[in-house]
């Protein structure tokens, strides 16, 4: 199995290299993949899908462009690097050195990126959709809630919840976080979750005197303990069940 990737990897390395071969420095691109040393080099529009690129030396290279998507970049070294408009969708940057990058407008989607260093990162107009291990100073609050409501939606339920954590960690006052996961909790059968989250969702809405808030919160409430047994299908609950039922009031509690 691990033969089938590696060829399928270099197969689709030598395509892209080929492709790429008028926009990247062809010789810059060789190199890279022989010694994963290239500091400072043209990497411009680089076809490098898949590539096995853990460790590497790359600070300073101009990858503007370049396609990683599933590279494993574990550990490479990408300060100063030009990463802007790179694809790195589904990327491995697990301890990743990114201070000073340039990711403007990268595309970020499905990538790891536990213990990557980002310090100095420019992130203007990334898009880091299912990503993990998403630092907290490269997203507002507010980015983090409405991916944790599409998840949600998708039935992602625990990168749902993660979204949900983080938004609450960068605002602790966030009621509609709390309620957007009480909701998530309550569809994997964590009523006891669920109800503590609507109860401070209900505490917090008061406090901010927001009147649609404290309906939706205490709807659920009321949803919460009435039991399975009781309602007309018995089945396993669904994200949009509950906020379907109360006008997807949920989406409104973004700037909250």
């Amino acid at each position: 199995m691990k033969s089938q990737i590696l060829a399928t990897a270099t197969f689709l390395t030598l395509i892209s290299l080929n492709q790429s071969a008028q926009a990247a420095n062809i010789e810059h691109v060789k190199q890279l993949l022989a010694s994963k040393q290239c500091q400072n080099c043209d990497l411009t529009g680089a076809g490098l899908v898949m590539a096995d690129l853990s460790g590497a030396d790359l600070s300073g290279a101009n990858l503007a462009g370049a396609n990683l998507s599933r590279a494993n970049l574990s550990g490479v070294d990408l300060r100063g690097a030009n990463l802007s408009g790179v694809s790195l969708f589904g990327a491995n940057l697990s301890g990743a050195n990114l201070s000073g990058a340039n990711l403007q407008n990268a595309d970020l989607r499905n990538t790891y990126l536990v213990n990557a260093q980002l310090n100095g990162v420019i992130f203007n107009g990334i898009n880091l959709q299912g990503a993990i291990g998403i630092p907290s100073q490269i997203a507002t609050h507010e980015e983090f809630y409405a991916w944790g409501v599409t998840e949600a939606k998708k039935g992602h339920q625990q990168q749902a919840i993660d979204y949900f954590n983080q938004a609450i960690i960068m605002k602790p006052n966030y009621a509609g976080a709390y309620l957007a996961r009480g909701v998530v909790r309550y569809q994997i059968f964590d009523r006891q979750g669920a109800f503590q989250d609507a109860q401070v969702a209900e505490k917090l809405f008061a406090s901010q005197n927001n009147s649609i808030g404290i309906q939706t919160a205490q709807a659920f409430l009321k949803e919460l303990q009435t039991p399975y047994e009781t309602k007309v299908k018995p089945a396993k609950p669904n994200f949009v069940d509950f906020v379907g039922s109360v006008g997807s009031l949920l989406l409104q509690f973004l700037s909250f």
